[in-house]
């Protein structure tokens, strides 16, 4: 496993982080959702991303559980506050400071752990002033219960505004974490620029395409029994957007390409969000053990500038790339 700094900061992580949307307390039952854990560790996974709203804070009993028995300073744990949690009444939600001091004790409690290495908001809240948010980030810091503040889906001018308060308030703004894969770009003409220059890195979510870029959804075919596609607890509706024929059709010429360099379809598509520089790592769920340890042998992989260019090719206009797809919910009860 190779590792990387995040954002201007002295924290390394690991290239690929274990990330448990969509699975733990989901997606697989408990039992193989510790032996994902596991397996995330013997494969060199030391980062592990979670977030109060992954099934309604289940995910992180899950993960806190799973963690539980190992040193707590070879980890880093991520976790995340913004969307509706436990009742889901009118103060759950949002980065306002009530719900952001009473949700990091709550993710503490189910983490199993004094404090979280990172902690990031979800989305932006349109809804509370960012001076208020970014003031409880500080006394959270202060605090202890936090080494770091991130954020997740924020735009360029969202993270200029919050890193300048974030600095007048004596800590550092070090992360976004954004979707970002072969399909979808639209991080790279605006937020990654603007994090280069405030020393915010890239976590990225979905390298994968929600599994499109694994190859395995074929055009004009059903989807594969068992698969993201058939999951009705909230998989089918993250992945449908990818399912059509155009798509599928583009992407299956990247088949040859990843032939070409020794590597299944899924390490191509993690390595190749991992040749962006600004990105430190790229998150992987998994619903089988096994699918650990082949995704993380895209750590360390440098592709080639002729491969880049001939993935560019085979996806051709398929690649989303408006920076406008950026967003986070108008409202915090939306």
């Amino acid at each position: 496993m190779d590792f990387r700094y995040l954002g201007n900061s002295g924290l390394k992580v690991s290239e690929i982080t274990y990330g448990n949307w969509l699975t733990h307390g989901s997606q697989v039952e408990n039992d193989i959702a510790k032996l994902s854990v596991r397996a995330a560790l013997e494969a060199g996974i030391t980062t592990f991303d979670t977030a109060d709203a992954y099934a309604n804070t289940v995910a992180e009993e899950v993960l806190g559980k799973a963690l539980k028995n190992e040193r707590r300073a070879s980890v880093e744990i991520f976790t995340k506050v913004y969307f509706p949690t436990g009742p889901k009444g009118h103060n759950d939600t949002g980065l306002s400071r009530k719900h952001i001091f009473e949700s990091i004790d709550g993710s503490l409690k189910r983490l199993r752990t004094d404090y979280v290495d990172l902690y990031q908001a979800h989305r932006y809240d349109y809804e509370t002033p960012l001076e208020e948010t970014m003031t409880a980030f500080a006394d959270i810091v202060r605090a202890g219960k936090a080494l770091y503040i991130g954020v997740s889906e924020w735009t360029a001018p969202q993270l200029r505004e919050a890193s300048a308060l974030a600095s007048k308030l004596g800590f550092q703004l070090i992360s976004n974490q954004p979707q970002y894969s072969m399909l979808w770009r639209v991080i790279e003409s605006d937020v990654v620029p603007a994090s280069e220059e405030l020393g915010i890195s890239q976590v990225v979510w979905s390298p994968v395409a929600q599994g499109v870029l694994t190859g395995k959804y074929k055009p004009g075919a059903p989807v594969p029994e068992g698969s993201r596609a058939t999951d009705s607890k909230g998989g089918d509706e993250m992945i449908k957007n990818w399912l059509r024929d155009e798509t599928l059709e583009r992407v299956q010429k990247l088949q040859p390409i990843a032939d070409e360099v020794g590597l299944t379809m899924a390490q191509l598509a993690v390595a190749w969000v991992l040749q962006n520089p600004n990105v430190a790592s790229a998150i992987i769920g998994a619903s089988k053990p096994e699918q650990i340890a082949s995704n993380v042998a895209a750590a360390g992989v440098k592709l080639e500038a002729a491969v880049l260019t001939a993935i560019d090719e085979a996806l051709g206009d398929i690649v989303e790339r408006d920076p406008a797809k950026t967003t986070s919910p108008a409202s915090r009860l939306a």
